[in-house]
């Protein structure tokens, strides 16, 4: 282990250390990373990255495909609304409905690839993922859809963290950073090209078409499973902890629908506080019940392993920040520019390409500097350049707004994959799947909170100035806001060692006296 602490979950069995992520099951494979069983010969480095490159892809494609349909669907709610005679603003309950589903779920993806089988599970949730599309597709109703969108979000909770888990039992520590550069591209690119392909479709093809365009990849993920992701079982005879999935489900449902629902006059103001309060409730329950269970659903006991810890403090500041661009960057090109939609798409694409053109620098940013050094610098870059959209002006030339996002989008990404890397570097092999449920549960999480964040911060700048309408300096000062609580992960970095890491991206830093 790269820290100086011991191996967490317990010491080494006796005879010596045991392999990371601990022993290989008897007859069966050895861990990523790990000796060849023996006759075996070991496979050559480069096939070993090609494997790793080609799971990590797979993976991509399925979390490309989630975070794609929940930003895509939002320019198509007024197409639907007509189409269903519904009104538009009772449309956003299947934005709601997803969100909720996505909250329930998550937290029992760990178990579920315990008990099933990981790649069993991730085959079955793009199945159950692209059947809900196409059921969305279908629908003549806003209930019919509704009840699409709740399957849909039972299949997207154990998509993502379940594929993360089988990426992570089956890639060598060594080729970790790659293939999570691979793997958090889509995290950034998603989202970023959901509204103006939304809106290309709405206008020009029909709203159904957001739908149905998950099918190919969904068919397609189904059978690249099948065919090149081994089935490498970590088993668990573990109970499922009920009255943890209900006190985690009733937490992360009621804090997510409460802030989707505050002050957006979707409902009344008492009931969007009271059901953030019950959720809160909820949540300190589920945080006494976990210390007392001895396999609780969502294992808090994680974040006594300090890269974990920082990954998930620093990671959640950053994602609160980032979760408030796709809603804030648009929003000011069409409302504060006077951008048409597509002509916003297209400036926000720049962002994509950044986080594209990331993937060769991050293998040599980290052998460099370490994750510890990286985390701290590029944290504060990455928050500069998202101030900097505070600074955009009508007049400004449109080379200089791209270069902008551009280089933003590199280091976003850049800090998206090594938070997404370092969390695991030091979690046992039997640990692994819950440290991925927990990971994706507060990922989750703090991405709604920054949607909400975003949009307080331009509601009460818009207060403070006097506007009935959002402005261009309402904008900049929501911005800055976003970018001072991204700033907040920078110093987080400073828990890890100098080190902490250092198996994974290959940087030997030397130790800094105890």
């Amino acid at each position: 282990m790269s820290s100086t602490l011991a191996p967490p979950g317990g010491p080494a069995p006796p005879g010596g250390p045991a392999p990371p992520g601990g022993p290989a099951p008897p007859g069966g494979p050895a861990p990523p990373g790990g000796p060849a069983p023996p006759g075996v010969a070991p496979e050559a480095p480069d096939s070993v990255a090609r494997k790793a490159r080609l799971i990590a892809l797979i993976v991509a494609c399925a979390l490309f495909m989630q975070n794609l349909d929940g930003t895509v669907i939002a320019t198509a709610l007024p197409a639907m609304a007509q189409a269903f005679g519904a009104d538009p603003i009772h449309m956003n309950v299947a934005l709601t409905a997803y969100l909720l589903s996505l909250a329930v779920f998550i937290p029992a993806s760990g178990w579920t690839a315990d008990r099933f089988g990981a790649r069993t599970v991730f085959r079955a949730a793009i199945a159950i993922f692209t059947i809900g599309s196409v059921l969305c597709g279908r629908a003549d109703s806003l209930p019919f859809l509704v009840l699409a969108r709740i399957l849909q979000g039972a299949g997207g909770a154990m998509m993502v963290p379940v594929g993360r888990l089988v990426m992570l039992r089956t890639t060598p520590k060594s080729e970790l950073v790659g293939a999570m550069a691979w793997l958090s591209a889509p995290a950034l690119i998603g989202p970023v090209i959901g509204p103006p392909l939304g809106g290309l479709l709405v206008t020009y093809a029909s709203w159904r078409w957001i739908f149905d365009i998950n099918v190919p990849i969904g068919l397609l993920g189904v059978v690249l499973v099948t065919l090149y992701v081994p089935d490498i079982k970590q088993p668990s005879h573990a109970k499922l902890d009920g009255i943890g999935l209900v006190l985690s489900g009733a937490a992360l449902s009621g804090i997510m629908f409460g802030l989707e629902t505050v002050g957006r006059g979707l409902i009344a103001p008492t009931l969007s506080w009271g059901v953030l309060a019950g959720g809160v409730v909820a949540l300190l329950l589920y945080a006494l019940h976990a210390r007392r269970h001895p396999a609780p659903l969502l294992d808090l006991s994680l974040l006594r392993i300090p890269t974990f810890l920082v990954s998930v403090v620093g990671g959640s500041l950053f994602r609160v920040g980032v979760g408030a661009m796709p809603f804030l960057l648009p929003l000011m090109l069409q409302l504060g520019f006077g951008d048409s939609a597509a002509q916003s798409g297209v400036i926000t694409l720049a962002s994509s390409a950044g986080a594209i053109v990331m993937k060769p620098g991050t293998t040599f940013a980290l052998r460099r500097f370490g994750f510890r050094d990286t985390l701290l610098v590029n944290g504060i870059l990455s928050a500069v350049f998202m101030g900097l959209c505070a600074a955009f002006r009508p007049a400004w030339p449109a080379a200089l707004v791209y270069g902008i996002l551009l280089l933003g989008g590199f280091f976003r990404s850049l800090q998206f994959t090594a938070y997404n890397t370092v969390a695991y570097g030091d979690i046992p092999l039997h640990r692994m799947s819950g440290a991925t449920s927990l990971y994706a549960t507060l990922q989750q999480l703090s991405l709604t909170i920054g949607v909400t964040a975003g949009a307080a911060s331009l509601e009460i700048a818009m207060a403070l100035s006097g506007h009935q309408r959002p402005l261009v300096p309402d904008f900049a000062a929501a911005f800055l806001v976003i970018a001072l609580v991204a700033l907040a992960c920078a110093p987080a970095s400073l828990l890890m060692p100098s080190h902490a890491g250092s198996e994974l991206s290959g940087h030997r830093a030397k130790r800094a006296a105890e």
